[in-house]
């Protein structure tokens, strides 16, 4: 009995968590629109539904209606898979990020988050990792050579700041000495953020991401003046979609990952000590990771409108002569503290 609670409630919080996803990644897009049509002085959606509320719903429509086209010389079956493998990791790695405190509903102690397990940091770097091999294939299989320079530049920009992400992480295993995120959460009790602790592994998570993403300034893989439109060029219908979506829900996990490891996660500073109750005080920390994560998709977005892109030199020398230095730096800060405070 216990054992098909315990399938039933995952079962549940996956249903849950997946729709949360994939309505957010639709509404992001259009929150991305109206963001860059308030940069630039313009109206953005604002004719499909209330204010341009069902856009997002006219897009997948438009979409789906569309021809799926495939190049004569591409690999049939890799440039079907490719996709598959960026929607398929991008809606994995939200299975360990907790976006709350342990509830007990009906005498049922349940954690927030899909799967509980201790090596949850090491899960999420290894899937990300594997994201990478989605647009390598796509880029190789569409027998484009756009398509080819596309996914070989997102593998080289891959390993040059997955580096520096990696030693940036370290330092927050080293204060939390957990790598279960809920842990790490915890750890960061009060206003001991990580961020404020170790700002270098802050800007250096944040900038990695940035990469990570293909976010402009870091979207060379695409880079529609130079490749047209990089390792999607060969792709339509919803099988562009897929990357499309792949995208934004890689923007959110980015935001949770940021939130969870430097920002606290759902904690707000001391709220367990203003005796609101355990119902209101998990509904305003549950709403607390939601506000923080916004907030940081917010800036995603404000960032895209208003930094130009980087040339590839610009890039590589960012990564290996800037980032890495300054995440090693990082390092060494996190361990002086905590040999010295005993923290």
């Amino acid at each position: 009995m216990i054992i098909w609670n315990f399938v039933l409630i995952s079962l549940i919080k996956i249903v849950i968590v997946v729709t949360i996803l994939f309505i957010t990644v639709a509404y992001l897009v259009l929150f991305e629109r109206k963001i860059s049509a308030w940069t630039q002085n313009r109206y953005g959606p604002n004719r499909v539904g209330f204010w341009g509320l069902l856009q997002p719903f006219a897009d997948v429509f438009k979409l789906l209606l569309k021809e799926d086209i495939v190049p004569e010389q591409a690999n049939k079956f890799l440039h079907a898979l490719a996709p598959a493998i960026a929607l398929f990791v991008a809606f994995s790695t939200y299975a360990v990020i907790p976006f709350g405190p342990q509830v007990t509903i009906l005498g049922e102690p349940i954690k927030l988050v899909v799967a509980d397990v201790n090596i949850g940091i090491l899960y999420v770097l290894a899937l990300t990792s594997l994201g990478v091999y989605g647009l390598t294939i796509a880029g190789w299989s569409s027998g484009s050579k756009y398509s080819l320079l596309g996914g070989v530049r997102s593998s080289a920009q891959m390993i040059s700041y997955e580096v520096s992400m990696g030693f940036s992480i370290a330092g927050v295993l080293l204060f939390s000495q957990s790598l279960r995120p809920i842990d790490i959460v915890n750890a960061q009790y009060g206003w001991m953020w990580n961020a404020i602790l170790q700002p270098i592994g802050f800007i250096t998570f944040v900038v990695a991401a940035f990469a990570e993403t293909n976010r402009i300034p870091f979207d060379l893989p695409e880079a529609e003046p130079e490749l047209v439109g990089g390792y999607h060029t060969e792709y339509s219908s919803m099988k562009f979609a897929g990357f499309f979506l792949a995208e934004y829900a890689n923007m959110i996990i980015a935001a949770a990952m940021i939130v969870t490891l430097y920002l606290g996660g759902w904690q707000i500073p001391y709220i367990d000590k203003l005796g609101l109750g355990i119902t209101l005080t998990t509904i305003l920390q549950i709403l607390a990771f939601i506000l923080k994560v916004v907030i940081l998709l917010f800036f995603f977005i404000w960032v895209r409108w208003t930094i130009p892109r980087f040339r590839y030199d610009q890039l590589m020398n960012l990564g290996w002569k800037v980032m890495f230095p300054l995440s090693l730096l990082n390092l060494i800060w996190v361990a002086v503290l905590i040999m010295i405070f005993n923290i």
